[in-house]
């Protein structure tokens, strides 16, 4: 019988006292030594260090939702606390352009959204038309005005938005702000 370790028996050199004493601990193996030498016969062997104390945790005052003499600061979602305990609250400066923000401008166009959805048999590819509703970071909600029927779509199948008319955009860059009126330089 082999175990999977290449011995022909249930035997291993872990269970049997090692490699011919190379181990590092004084009775071989590979489980719980059954002595440590000490460090000054084990060269190259790290010493063994104490574990610290565990530190005692303060109690919670009945009725105030504090512990102790300190109480916990409320810290907003995105912000960091310093070492001294004050909070710094970070606001993004600008939208970044995103499909979500586009989409967004343009809430209440009628689009056409393309997606893919793999490993489906009864149909891998599907076309949306509607009136954008909402957009959000991994959604999108639009209206079909001749059935009423709203579509809630997953952003991660889809391929592409097709538009009849033109695209609200906007797209901070150097500074300023591009948006589909920006004319267009030659260089």
């Amino acid at each position: 019988m082999s175990y999977g370790y290449g011995y022909k028996n249930g035997v291993s050199p872990a269970s049997t006292g090692g490699y011919g004493g190379v181990s590092p601990f004084g009775g071989g193996g590979y489980g719980v030594p059954t002595s440590v030498l000490p460090a000054s016969t084990t060269p190259n062997m790290p010493m063994p260090m104490p574990m610290p104390a565990p530190m005692p945790m303060p109690l919670m005052q009945q009725g105030t939702g504090t512990m102790g003499a300190q109480s916990v600061p409320m810290v907003p979602s995105g912000s960091f606390i310093t070492p001294s305990g004050g909070n710094i609250v970070t606001v993004p400066v600008m939208e970044e352009s995103y499909v979500e923000n586009i989409l967004r401008l343009n809430r209440g166009k009628m689009a056409t959204f393309y997606m893919t959805y793999e490993n489906n048999r009864e149909w891998n590819a599907k076309v949306f038309r509607g009136i954008i509703e909402a957009a959000g970071r991994d959604h999108i909600i639009i209206s079909d005005p001749s059935t009423g029927m709203r579509y809630l779509l997953l952003t991660l199948n889809l391929d592409y938005v097709t538009f009849e008319g033109e695209i609200a955009y906007e797209y901070p860059f150097q500074g300023g702000t591009i948006t589909n009126t920006t004319p267009l330089t030659n260089r």
